[in-house]
Order: C-alpha cells, then sequence, then structure tokens
C-alpha cells in the first residue's frame, strides 16, 4: 500500500498532485471527509488520490478548483497525471481483474499484456518512448503495472482465462526474431495451461471478427460482469449489463468463428519456426 512517506518522496505527476492536494486541505483544516462532502467524491476517492493509488480525473482536479478557488490550477497539473501512459478507466479496472473468476481477451496487433514476456513488453514501451508517445518513466510505470498484473494470474485458484487473438498478434514481428520466437512459445505454454484456452481469429474471418478494438470482459466471484474497452486515447469500464451483455454475446460468437485451439496452437508453432 502507498503511504504518506511514499506520496511525499514520489516526483511523477500523480505524486505532485496528490501532495498539492492534501497541501490545500491542511491548509483549511478539512478532514478528507469534509473534502469528499464538498466536491461530491467519497472519503475513500479522497484518499485514493491523495495517496498516489488513483489518479486524478478530469472531473475531479475540475471539481477540486471549484471547491479551493484554485481556477484551472489544478486541472492543468493534472494534466500530466492524465498523459500518463495508463487511460483513464483502466486504474478501476485493474484491481477488478485481479478478482475475476473469469476474464475474456480480444488483442489486434499486439500480443495481451497478461501473456507478454518481459522482452516482449519492452520492446512495446522502448517504442512508444523513442515516438514519443510516453516518456521513460511511464514506460516503468507500465511495465510495473503489467508484472503485478501478470502476479496476479497465479492466485488460487487460478482464474480461467480466455484468449482469442487477431492473427495480427501473432504475425506482427515485435523485438526481434528472438524475442518474438520466445514470446509465440510463451503463447503455446500459455495454451497448455489447465485453465486457459487460446484461439486466433484468422484474416479469413473479415467482416464476420466481432471486434475492432481490444476488449477485456470480466466474471467476477459475486457473479457481476463488466467489461473494459480502449483505444489508442481513452479507456471506459462498463458496468451496465445492458452493454455488456451484447458484448458477451458477440464474444462468444468470434469464439465459434476463431481457429479451434489446436489449429491455433498449430499456427502459432509454424509462425515461431519461420523465425529460425
Amino acid at each position: 500500500m502507498v503511504n504518506r512517506k511514499d506520496v511525499e518522496s514520489d516526483d511523477s505527476p500523480g505524486g505532485r498532485f496528490a501532495r498539492r492536494l492534501r497541501g490545500l486541505r491542511d491548509e483549511r483544516g478539512w478532514t478528507q471527509e469534509d473534502l469528499a462532502a464538498r466536491m461530491g467524491f467519497s472519503p475513500t476517492h479522497i484518499s485514493a488520490v491523495e495517496t498516489g493509488r488513483r489518479p486524478p480525473t478530469p472531473r475531479f482536479a475540475a471539481s477540486a478548483d471549484r471547491v479551493f478557488g484554485t481556477g484551472d490550477r489544478l486541472e492543468r497539473q493534472g494534466r500530466a497525471v492524465w498523459a500518463s501512459a495508463i487511460l483513464e478507466g483502466f486504474d478501476d479496472f485493474v484491481p477488478l481483474e485481479a478478482q475475476a473468476t473469469e476474464i475474456r481477451l480480444f488483442e489486434l496487433g499486439i500480443i495481451p499484456g497478461l501473456l507478454q514476456t518481459a522482452n516482449y513488453a519492452a520492446a512495446i514501451t522502448t517504442g512508444a518512448v523513442r515516438r514519443g508517445a510516453i516518456t521513460e518513466q511511464q514506460a516503468e510505470e507500465r511495465l510495473c503495472l503489467l508484472a503485478k498484473r501478470q502476479a496476479s494470474l497465479e492466485r488460487t485458484p487460478s482464474p480461467m482465462v480466455f484468449v482469442v487473438l487477431d492473427e495480427s498478434c501473432v504475425r506482427r514481428p515485435v523485438g526481434g526474431p528472438e524475442v518474438m520466437a520466445a514470446q509465440l512459445e510463451r503463447l503455446v505454454e500459455f495454451a497448455e495451461l489447465p485453465s486457459t484456452v487460446v484461439q486466433v481469429a484468422p484474416y479469413e474471418l473479415g467482416e464476420r471478427r466481432a471486434f475492432d478494438l481490444p476488449i477485456h470482459l470480466l466474471a467476477l466471484p459475486d457473479r457481476s460482469q463488466l467489461a473494459y474497452a480502449e483505444s489508442a486515447q481513452q479507456g471506459r469500464l462498463e458496468r451496465d449489463m445492458r452493454f455488456v451483455q451484447p458484448l458477451l454475446t458477440a464474444y462468444h460468437q468470434l469464439q465459434a468463428e476463431a481457429l479451434s485451439q489446436m489449429a491455433s496452437v498449430a499456427l502459432i508453432e509454424q509462425v515461431r519456426k519461420g523465425l529460425s
């Protein structure tokens, strides 16, 4: 858990925002409950932002500016946090993923984070840094979070993990032949686990492929279902079953259309051998 001392030594955009928020609150002698009532957020939410466990959303920063009378200073300071490698909504998704009994993934272009090797993940983040899309610090944040997410799969009992990869994930070379070959070998090993199913959606599906964006679907211990989808610029966590159910239906249809796990593993092995 992040404590006050950790935040005081954290010079990241999120750490600076957390210290500024807490300082403004302390100057007025308010408790977190006082600030929560004025801002329209829960005390737990205030605490999470002040300890750096949760980034400030645009709505949160704007509300803080209104309460403290700081113009748009907090909103502007928050922009550095919003530019982080972690998309809005993903910080809410990650702890739910760590609780899920079933995880369903669809990905385009790259191997999903939960299945990435360290070298593959590093190659992805290095490429983003070189393009100027993220900073080196943001790359480190992304890799650290990824390691925590992967470690959460090792819990007991293990969640069932269903993965459908667009064929582009398997064929797109990342990090050079050695890195890519090791990544494909990791996919085959993952497919052999008793709690996983890995399938490839071949190019031949064409317009029958159900999704045009990456999708995450979770089943939680209380049997509730949720979805998380993202583009390059934003993420959205959806809990309303009116919207989640059609995504589940489309995912099941995609599984039926995709290659079987046996055929998928054979394709992955074929691509891997072609790298040597």
